[in-house]
């Protein structure tokens, strides 16, 4: 697996990207609408070929079936709430993040892991799986560079010594933190300074 992006989730879009707009001191830019879920994002470039999305219900949309991302229950306040990770496995995990599903957005194509409640895998302490479509340009390549560079990622969680072994991930920016609750801990380079959300 490899740190694709990260989500900050909101129960309104706007709300949820000037918060990160004023944590980072730079503009999102307009992402695009998910039908298949009944959300809606903006982003912002990382360096790294990472990115950062902003994601949140769309209100122009009534959903029968679950939104993935747990944004059924989207916070009021924005928060980090979940992190996806590139990998052309999905069966290994399949019990743990729901299988994998076709989804697409303008030029984009993509297959992502959903559980069929539309939750998080284990509460969002293991990240949901991605994989792009080869001949889809990954959305950190298409947006422009913002000057920010994540430093390191903190998965906070209980039993962080087993999701560690779980995960085996081979990057020194990824931290797995004993805790007493799950949490998230970003920590950016930017042109503000350090920051950490």
């Amino acid at each position: 697996m490899e740190l694709d992006h990260l989500a900050i989730t909101c129960a309104d879009l706007d709300k949820g990207a000037d918060w990160l707009s004023d944590q980072l001191g730079l503009p999102l830019l307009a992402g695009g609408k998910h039908a298949a879920f009944g959300t809606h994002n903006k982003l912002l470039g990382l360096a790294d070929g990472l990115y950062l999305e902003v994601i949140a219900p769309d209100p122009d949309v009534q959903m029968t079936t679950p939104r993935w991302f747990n944004l059924d229950h989207a916070p009021v306040l924005p928060r980090w709430g979940n992190w996806i990770c590139r990998t052309a496995d999905f069966d290994t995990h399949a019990a743990i993040t729901g299988p994998a599903i076709a989804m697409s957005r303008g030029d984009l194509r993509w297959q992502i892991t959903v559980p069929h409640d539309g939750s998080l895998p284990l509460q969002g302490a293991f990240p949901t799986l991605i994989q792009w479509d080869s001949a889809t340009d990954h959305p950190a390549t298409l947006l422009p560079a913002s000057g920010v560079r994540l430093i390191r990622w903190e998965v906070h969680h209980p039993d962080a010594k087993t999701l560690r072994a779980l995960c085996q991930f081979d990057d020194p920016r990824i931290a797995f933190v004993p805790d007493e609750t799950l949490r998230f801990v970003a920590h950016f380079d930017a042109p503000a300074g350090r920051i950490i959300l």
